[in-house]
């Protein structure tokens, strides 16, 4: 709760639905009122999340805790709560609901009342997902994320739509067991020790961190290894990143703005969070492993996408590029590091999301998503072209720009740390150089040289031309000002790094 008592974090999980469900009460062909109350109810949560945000003490350790047991015997409770690393989470999560609402609003197709609900029901599992401190709340959330994503693109998405649905849902879902099956067995190995039954994890971090709960070295690696798979298919990192290529390909291009955007940041996160505190042993052990499938995952991807055409699965690949440096600053378990790793995710979310936009804009015209059936965009729509360059350059980390220090900062980590160190960052820069590559090509392709007429794009309309720039404001803002994120997060890391370090120390 807050000073007020108003419970607001369980209001940024059950306004999406309720907003789902009010659209779904609709007339079918009531598209005008399904997107305004979609639209509405997406501000409203933004709102609260900003003033979530606003209400955040510069302090460690969950805040605006909420909590209500269930089953107290079997230790099940509703519990959520907010710390200075999850609540940027639930910004952008927030921030990207509306935008991915604003970017159906071309669609005149199908049955857009169940559209709209599901991209609600989507918003709701994401916030819930990192406002959880409960684990077996945090694994319905997680869950629960797969089946609005799966239907959207199921039903409204493009090209081998089912197969895509159906190897994103399958995918994960069959990580997910084995990470049920490994919170009940650090659950069990608590309750042995301890006696009490508990799902709590900050519980359960605690008492890791201060040696009260004590795991078997080959146990504790075992069930890291449950944890890993799940969130390495989640994040994705190679060799778990083979749905996301496709389910992107086949996503409408409104919902690639959420999944792209705050989909797959749940996976890192989830080391973050509960990996790697749970089992402080078994992820050091594994952290030169982690580089360098993160390694392989930044340039494996970039080399892939420098041969694509479809824009469209050039940005999956990008996005698997970027979480590979994610994971570099997370498994460096340093400060540095895992700051950058949340200011990546955080960076991500914005620079693709708007690369997303721009691509579902150009994706309107008759030369679709592939680059080459373009020509002279920035001669047509100079507005639009130098939007998009902008939102290139902070993808390629353009100093000045956001994609530049989040990045740095979890190189820097990695370059520091123990556990890692310097021969994987000189693999690393290479997959910036290819990836400053293949983006500008892209970029050369579609807005440079002579227009013609079956490759001339219209100007973007006001509205888009609006979010547009506010995204690329805020990847200008932070860019230049990274302090305004880094700061509130920084308790919060300095608590986890120093648990880490007494958790390793424990026998």
């Amino acid at each position: 709760m807050n000073q007020l008592g108003i419970p607001l974090l369980s209001l940024l999980i059950a306004t999406p639905l309720l907003g789902a469900l009010l659209v779904l009460l609709t007339p079918r062909q009531a598209t005008g009122m399904q997107r305004g109350i979609a639209g509405l109810v997406s501000i409203i949560n933004l709102v609260l999340a900003v003033v979530v945000r606003a209400s955040l003490a510069p302090t460690a350790g969950y805040q605006m805790v909420e909590q209500q047991t269930w089953l107290p015997t079997m230790g099940l409770h509703y519990a959520v709560g907010v710390d200075g690393i999850s609540v940027w989470l639930v910004v952008l999560a927030s921030l990207m609901t509306p935008l991915a609402i604003f970017a159906a609003r071309q669609k005149n197709d199908g049955n857009q009342r169940a559209f709209y609900a599901l991209l609600l029901v989507l918003a709701s599992s994401l916030i819930g997902a990192f406002v959880a401190t409960d684990l077996l709340l945090f694994y319905v959330f997680f869950e629960l994320t797969l089946i609005p994503t799966a239907l959207l693109i199921a039903l409204y998405g493009v090209g081998e739509r089912r197969a895509a649905a159906t190897k994103f849902f399958v995918y994960p879902f069959v990580g997910s067991v084995f990470l049920l099956v490994s919170i009940a067995g650090l659950v069990y190995v608590n309750w042995q020790q301890t006696g009490v039954m508990t799902f709590d994890s900050v519980a359960l971090s605690a008492a890791i961190a201060n040696g009260t709960l004590k795991i078997d070295e080959n146990l504790e690696r075992l069930l890291f290894a449950g944890f890993f798979i799940a969130f390495a298919i989640k994040t994705p990192i190679w060799p778990f990143h083979t749905w996301m290529p496709q389910a992107q390909a086949a996503t409408p291009d409104d919902g690639s703005v959420d999944i792209a955007g705050i989909l797959v940041k749940i996976g890192a996160y989830g080391f973050i969070r509960f990996a790697i505190p749970f089992f402080p042993h078994a992820s050091a052990w594994a952290a030169p492993a982690v580089a360098i499938l993160a390694v392989i995952s930044i340039i494996y991807s970039g080399i892939i996408a420098f041969g694509q055409r479809d824009m469209k699965v050039l940005l999956s690949y990008a996005t698997i590029s970027h979480l590979g440096f994610v994971m570099l600053g997370v498994f460096s378990q340093t400060a540095e590091g895992m700051s950058g790793a949340i200011l990546t995710m955080i960076n991500s979310g914005i620079t693709t999301g708007a690369l997303f936009l721009i691509v579902g804009i150009l994706a309107r015209q008759p030369g679709g998503r592939i680059a080459d059936n373009f020509s002279g965009a920035w001669l047509s729509a100079p507005r639009f072209g130098s939007l998009a360059l902008v939102a290139v350059f902070a993808s390629i980390g353009v100093p000045g720009l956001n994609g530049f220090i989040g990045e740095f900062l979890s190189l820097q980590g990695a370059w520091v740390s123990t556990h890692i160190g310097f021969t994987f960052i000189v693999f690393a820069v290479l997959g910036i150089i290819v990836s400053a590559a293949y983006l500008l090509r892209m970029y050369r392709t579609v807005f440079m040289g002579e227009v013609s007429v079956t490759s001339a794009v219209p100007e973007a309309s006001n509205s888009e031309l609006l979010v547009l720039g506010l995204l690329v404001v805020a990847m200008l803002v932070i860019g230049l000002y990274p302090q305004l994120i880094l700061g509130s997060m920084q308790p919060s890391i300095a608590a986890l790094v120093q648990s880490l370090t007494q958790g390793a120390t424990q026998p």
